[in-house]
């Protein structure tokens, strides 16, 4: 017997004994296997005397059988539809079933006790866990009642056990079919986040990427604008600059694209130096990066590009330095300084936040010593 009551999610579902959706395809070959264990009450319906009464067994006996399994079949199809039957409706079921026991007992006697088992499998599979525990609990007082007080039935113990036995089997079915289906949902909602997760990057490596580039871009095609009238020979420099970094911009579009792209610390400074000398801000950079961990050089990079990009972009401001360290960058400039509530904010800062806390590093911004604007990335020994 399966589990019947919870809902089967699309797509496979893993569970102890495989998949539970290539499970259902067979659930018909399970319950009925069951049923082999209602040849002990037809065998004492058919040696019954009183024609009547074995006509009444062979009956219920048949009506018990079909009703089990056509039962189980609509429950099943419920399933699939994604609905559940009433409770009304189990219940009603569960006492047809104890009906037909009911019309064995004259021609098969205490074998008829046999199809309790099935009653309570199906309790256990049909309705809340503790109604199936009290249903089984039921049964088993009714067994053992029935087998001391009937004329002529003896205990020999094997209903009850086999009632308790039933009963604890579909509970622990029960319980891991439930697990299958609950993992299958945890792996599917853990899917959906690396999904997003996965997308969060991408749009965060693109707003970087364009916003550093189309800011340089921006800030040499204003240059060369300015510098055609009285110097044309370096205008055209420039605009030979913007080309380049066009090109380099959607090559780094297509390798975030590919996702292979990594930043070096060293080439950021460089691309620094000369994006701040076209916005005609003094530039104070290392030379080298040499004391830089290779672990930390690629977070760097991205604090270099972020910073700097803030700085011409946002900054108004006349100088830009950065300091290096092995397990510290901090890049300083004298212009307006942080936003009046002093947060982080902006989709750049926000994602280099998230590129730190990945790495545990910690990033700080605040007012630089002159008045300035300071963003420090530390990262923890």
């Amino acid at each position: 017997m399966t589990f019947i009551n919870q809902p089967i999610p699309d797509g496979p579902v893993p569970g102890p004994f495989g998949d539970v959706r290539r499970r259902a395809g067979i659930g018909w070959l399970f319950a009925g296997i069951w049923l082999v264990f209602l040849s002990k009450p037809l065998g004492e319906i058919l040696k019954h005397r009183e024609m009547a009464e074995r006509v009444l067994g062979i009956a219920a006996l048949v009506l018990f059988a079909l009703g089990y399994l056509g039962f189980f079949g609509w429950a099943r199809y419920q399933n699939r539809q994604g609905t559940q039957l009433p409770v009304v409706v189990r219940i009603g079921f569960l006492v047809a079933l104890l009906a037909m026991t009911a019309l064995m007992i004259p021609a098969a006697g205490e074998s008829s006790l046999t199809t309790l088992v099935y009653v309570e499998a199906l309790g256990m599979m049909l309705l809340p866990l503790r109604a199936g525990v009290f249903l089984g609990l039921s049964l088993l007082a009714l067994v053992e009642i029935s087998l001391r007080l009937v004329p002529g039935w003896h205990d020999d113990g094997t209903y009850g056990f086999s009632i308790v036995l039933g009963g604890l089997a579909v509970f622990g079915l029960r319980r891991a079919i439930l697990r299958s289906v609950e993992l299958a949902e945890a792996r599917k909602d853990f899917a959906e986040l690396a999904v997003q997760e996965e997308r969060n990057r991408f749009a965060r490596d693109l707003h970087d990427i364009l916003g550093h580039s189309l800011t340089v871009i921006t800030v040499k095609a204003e240059l060369a604008g300015r510098l055609i009238p009285a110097n044309p020979d370096r205008a055209a420099a420039e605009v030979a600059d913007v080309e380049q970094l066009a090109r380099a911009a959607l090559a780094d579009v297509r390798a975030a694209v590919a996702g292979y792209r990594e930043l070096s610390l060293a080439g950021e400074l460089v691309a620094a130096r000369a994006a701040l000398q076209a916005a005609e801000i003094k530039a104070d950079l290392p030379t080298t990066v040499d004391e830089v961990p290779e672990k930390n050089r690629e977070l760097f990079a991205w604090v270099v590009r972020e910073g700097v990009t803030n700085v011409i972009r946002h900054s108004g401001a006349k100088r830009c330095r950065i300091e290096l360290g092995k397990s510290s960058i901090e890049v300083i400039d004298d212009g307006k300084g942080p936003t009046p509530s002093g947060e982080m904010s902006g989709h750049g800062l926000i994602g280099l936040r998230e590129r730190a806390n990945q790495t545990g590093a910690t990033v700080t911004v605040g007012t630089a010593p002159d008045g300035g604007f300071r963003l420090a990335v530390r990262v923890d020994p």
